[in-house]
């Protein structure tokens, strides 16, 4: 939790590609510019700008 007491909303390490998308949607995410910095969306999946492995772990200390 950050300082704020707010729960931050992680991106889903993959797109569902569901018609109605969902929240969390990596590409919705993307659009709007909610997504952590460091982090970009290639062929629906979540990745990482330097070229890591994305986990959960270090995706929830980056948001």
């Amino acid at each position: 939790m950050g300082k704020s007491g707010k729960v931050a909303k992680l991106p889903k390490l993959k797109c569902c590609e569901s018609r109605k998308k969902c929240g969390r949607c990596p590409l919705r995410m993307l659009k709007d510019g909610t997504l952590p910095s460091g982090y970009t969306v290639k062929r629906r999946h979540l990745v990482r700008l330097d070229g890591k492995k994305v986990t959960k772990k270090k995706l929830a200390k980056a948001a």
